[in-house]
């Protein structure tokens, strides 16, 4: 809940800020020379810009929550097996660990969202973010076909890659 709320509380802050910046680009155009009316115009492009990529970012959290609380319903979440040091960070090895077990679930069975979810949540778990929004993606894509057209036979999207994480954890 709290990290709902933060996000909620930058979205907003987000939201002003374009505001802000769209008004000053307004101002500019009003201004009238060709310098200040190309600033203006250059200004107005980076809320929409942002506003875009707000929007992405949040349909997509709000998608990858329906399938986290769908698989709660199934009783299908995964189990937070992971080891951790000290400070409380995942373990490394741990992680690799579980990724190869998620991954090898995500080849048996390469129709089925909920592996997909799964293995999402290892390359997350892995410091691997970039493959882990492409592979919850594809997992909502997954869940979508399945919902319109029930089992759905083809496979498209990303395939599970070898190395769950780029660089070492700090």
């Amino acid at each position: 809940m709290r990290a709902k709320l933060t996000y909620i509380v930058l979205a907003a802050v987000l939201v002003v800020y374009f505001v802000l910046v769209g008004s000053r680009g307004v101002l500019l155009i009003k201004q009238g020379t060709a310098v200040t009316v190309l600033f203006g115009a250059a200004v107005l492009v980076l809320p929409f810009i942002g506003a875009w990529f707000l929007w992405h970012t949040t349909r997509f959290a709000r998608r990858a929550g329906r399938l986290a609380r769908l698989l709660e319903a199934e009783g299908g979440l995964p189990p937070d097996e992971l080891e951790r040091t000290p400070s409380g960070r995942i373990d490394r090895d741990s992680a690799d660990a579980v990724f190869a077990r998620r991954k090898a679930e995500a080849e048996q069975q390469p129709d089925d969202w909920r592996v997909w979810f799964r293995l999402a949540v290892a390359y997350h778990d892995a410091r691997d973010t970039p493959r882990a929004r492409k592979t919850m993606e594809h997992a909502i894509a997954l869940q979508a076909k399945e919902a319109q057209q029930g089992a759905w036979p083809g496979r498209t999207g990303p395939e599970p890659s070898d190395e769950p994480a780029s660089g070492t954890p700090a």
